[in-house]
């Protein structure tokens, strides 16, 4: 329901059926959030993961313009009211299956039995401030983005909705921070496998 924040990628690999933990889940089927504030290098991070992991890479706003799943429109931020509601069950069955990477800039409204892992995007508040500009985004919303990233109030959300354990925050103020951070993420998708698949 807002525009500002930290991105949040977010990774779920596996089944969490009936958000039961502590079952092993069948072999490798992957969810991955990732959650960041607009302009962190979520969008880049989850296509080109995608393409390396075979996942299926969702971008929920995407999701929600060719959906039409909204709930009115904001004026003071120029931007539409998702319909969190509507999200959820337009992506139920995505979820269930497995093998899905979910790029949004929020977190709070996903079910917790959806995602083994979260990540959260951080960018250096001058470089994020370039970005957003670039944007075009109105002095209002590119404040706010600012703050949120200031004050870390995605990765806070992250750390509320999820166990502290799963919730992993990753830099990306640099071209090179891109290539580390699938790195990253690939070791973990591969040891999951490998942990899950014994």
């Amino acid at each position: 329901m807002r525009e500002a924040g930290a991105e949040t990628l977010l990774l779920w690999v596996g089944s969490r059926a009936g958000g039961e933990r502590g079952r092993h889940p069948p072999p490798f089927a992957g969810r991955l959030p990732h959650l960041c504030t607009p302009g962190v290098g979520k969008t880049t991070l989850g296509k080109e993961l995608a393409t390396r992991s075979g996942l299926k890479y969702v971008n929920v706003g995407d999701l929600a313009r060719e959906g039409q799943l909204y709930d009115g429109y904001d004026e003071e931020y120029d931007c539409p009211i998702l319909d969190e509601d509507r999200v959820v069950d337009e992506l139920e069955n995505q979820m269930r299956e497995g093998g899905v990477i979910v790029d949004y800039h929020g977190c709070d409204f996903f079910p917790e039995r959806w995602f083994h892992i979260v990540f959260v995007l951080r960018t250096d508040n001058s470089v994020l401030y370039k970005r957003l500009e670039t944007r075009g985004y109105n002095e209002k919303k590119l404040k706010e983005n600012i703050q949120c990233e200031i004050f870390q109030v995605l990765y806070e959300e992250a750390l509320e909705s999820y166990e502290k354990e799963i919730v992993h925050q990753l830099l990306s103020n640099e071209p090179e921070d891109l290539e580390n951070n699938i790195n990253e993420i690939m070791k973990w998708i591969e040891q999951w496998v490998k942990d899950h698949n014994s």
